[in-house]
């Protein structure tokens, strides 16, 4: 990890913070500290600002930043990372995740291992804020993940050959911008495009001047026609493109089952399927679902949202925000059971304080340290 990582946390208060835990399989190790020891979790918070390398644009709305809050917790001189990754739509801010923060209390477990029980205390502090309640999540599974000497795909039993190929993003933008971007992500194999506004067919004709790479796209609800969204997808298919992303207003239920039952193309819930409940909504109304972290409060739940989306025999995805290597390697840990990823988040940015999964020609490639994957 990087040397800024190291100084980033000695000006934070020591906020004591709580759960509900999931009982795991844990090393002798790990269960003779907590005996012996009577250690408390030690947990740590402070804002931080992602800089991107280029302008950000969707259907909605633009940036060039997107605040975070970094957390720590800290067992018998062993640290978890974690990451609330915070953009507009989400409707949490730094402002609001530290009045979170402030409330969780993890000195009151003596097990961290007791991971269902301390991410039930988590998530029942205040509704919402799911950002902020991931932070605190990825943060506990790297810690534990550590205490066992395991990464967590190895936790999980995944195969950690079978990760998918990434998609990069390519953001609403002028001709050249796109240009530039689409020759910057050459590496890649799959180019996620933005679209959503009057320029979408100018988009995708401007990358495939370039090149014909597989595209997925996210219509970011911008589509409010259910006929004007079927010949969209119609031509799109025509250009190479795999899945289209939340093509319309998750409140128009009905259109969006319409559409997928008669689109070429798969349907994929994002903005409609934030955490467990929605899965079951979305059976029938999508093909299949994006699972976000900062979506659903975490690994814990992440996982659980796969495991149900596949026993109704619906697609995955497993996307992201604009976020660190510390998110970016917590949710890879789940990317071996998925059919696609969006895992760019952290290729987006110019100072990200972590190192952890990586891209090798266009491939997730997830590492064997400890926990969510972190150098240390």
């Amino acid at each position: 990890m990087k040397q800024s990582r190291k100084d980033f946390f000695k000006t934070a208060g020591i906020i004591t913070a709580g759960s509900l835990a999931a009982s795991l399989p844990s090393s002798t190790f790990a269960k003779n500290i907590i005996k012996k020891s009577g250690s408390k979790m030690k947990f740590t918070f402070k804002p931080y600002t992602l800089e991107l390398k280029h302008v950000f644009t969707v259907a909605t709305n633009s940036r060039t930043t997107t605040p975070v809050m970094l957390t720590e917790i800290e067992y018998e001189g062993i640290k978890g990372y974690g990451e609330a990754s915070m953009p507009p739509y989400l409707g949490e801010s730094q402002e609001t995740a530290t009045a979170f923060l402030s409330k969780v209390n993890l000195e009151q477990f003596n097990d961290p291992f007791e991971m269902e029980k301390i991410l039930d205390y988590v998530d029942l502090i205040a509704e919402k804020n799911t950002a902020a309640k991931a932070s605190v999540d990825i943060a506990l599974h790297d810690l534990v993940g550590k205490l066992m000497n395991q990464t967590w795909y190895k936790i999980w039993g995944y195969d950690k050959s079978t990760t998918p190929n990434t998609s990069f993003t390519i953001g609403i933008d002028k001709p050249d911008v796109v240009i530039q971007k689409t020759k910057e992500a050459d590496i890649y194999k799959v180019l996620k495009v933005k679209l959503g506004r009057d320029n979408d067919k100018e988009m995708i004709e401007t990358i495939r001047s370039v090149t014909n790479t597989p595209i997925t796209v996210d219509v970011n609800q911008g589509w409010k026609d259910k006929r004007f969204a079927l010949d969209m997808i119609n031509w799109l298919k025509e250009n190479n493109v795999e899945f289209v992303e939340q093509p319309m207003p998750k409140e128009q239920i009905d259109d969006i089952a319409w559409l997928t039952q008669n689109s070429p193309l798969p349907i994929i819930g994002d903005e409609s399927v934030q955490r467990i409940p929605d899965v079951i909504k979305a059976h029938g109304i999508y093909s299949g679902i994006n699972i976000k972290l900062m979506k659903c409060t975490g690994m814990r739940e992440a996982q659980k949202m796969l495991t149900l989306a596949r026993s109704l025999n619906m697609k995955v995805m497993l996307g992201c925000m604009t976020e660190t290597s510390c998110a970016i390697s917590a949710a890879s840990q789940l990317s071996p059971m998925v059919d696609w990823a969006d895992l760019d988040g952290n290729l987006l940015i110019k100072n990200d304080p972590f190192e952890g999964v990586t891209v090798v020609d266009g491939k997730i490639t997830l590492t064997d340290y400890p926990g969510i994957g972190l150098k240390n």
